[in-house]
């Protein structure tokens, strides 16, 4: 990463962060250096896939909830996180809308999800970081997903919310060719495989 808004070599902050150009390129603020977020066709497809997938299973369960995805924000303690999707009760939503506010807190959150890319920077920061930073934020779902060798989703559940030590705990890793059915934050089922189906 350049130069950027006044710091030439960080630490970098939100202005910083929101100073950057629409240039189609995505970037995380964590410990006060940007990382762009590295994308390809296969991670983007997959990542609006599942936020497509989210949402159907919300409305036929008539969940009060909002599915979405980048540019939204997700406030951490080591920065700002912009997750592939997440769930947020509606009316934290609207408020967000209407406050023109473009970060959510953990307490907000239902759900965060990463489409992992391998062999990159970002895979042991959804790996490994952001398993312990949503944790402690407080969001009660994250699901980690991956596409090669095949689609599969590992789905964590926070243990011990609101505690001091409160962690993900593996709830289970679901394969392309299984049935993915959740019950929390709202009523889900689907084969992994369509996260890299064309429709």
């Amino acid at each position: 990463m350049g130069a950027v808004a006044g710091h030439a070599h960080g630490p970098y902050t939100l202005y910083d962060l929101d100073a950057l150009p629409d240039d189609g390129l995505r970037y995380e603020l964590a410990d006060g250096w940007l990382t762009e977020l590295p994308g390809d066709l296969w991670h983007d497809h997959a990542a609006e896939r599942l936020r497509g997938l989210l949402r159907d299973a919300a409305a036929r369960a008539g969940a009060d909830v909002h599915v979405g995805g980048p540019p939204r924000d997700v406030g951490t303690a080591a920065g700002i996180r912009r997750p592939d999707a997440f769930a947020v009760g509606r009316d934290v939503a609207r408020a967000a809308l209407e406050s023109q506010a473009r970060t959510y807190y953990g307490p907000d959150l239902l759900l965060v999800a990463e489409v992992v890319t391998p062999r990159t920077g970002s895979e042991r920061t959804d790996r490994v970081r952001k398993v312990a930073e949503y944790a402690a934020t407080g969001i009660p779902h994250y699901w980690i997903v991956d596409l090669e060798p095949r689609a599969a989703v590992t789905l964590l559940e926070l243990s011990r919310p609101g505690a001091a030590d409160a962690h993900y705990r593996v709830r289970r890793r679901v394969r392309a060719g299984e049935d993915l059915t959740a019950e929390r934050p709202f009523p889900i089922r689907f084969d992994p495989a369509r996260l890299s189906e064309m429709e």
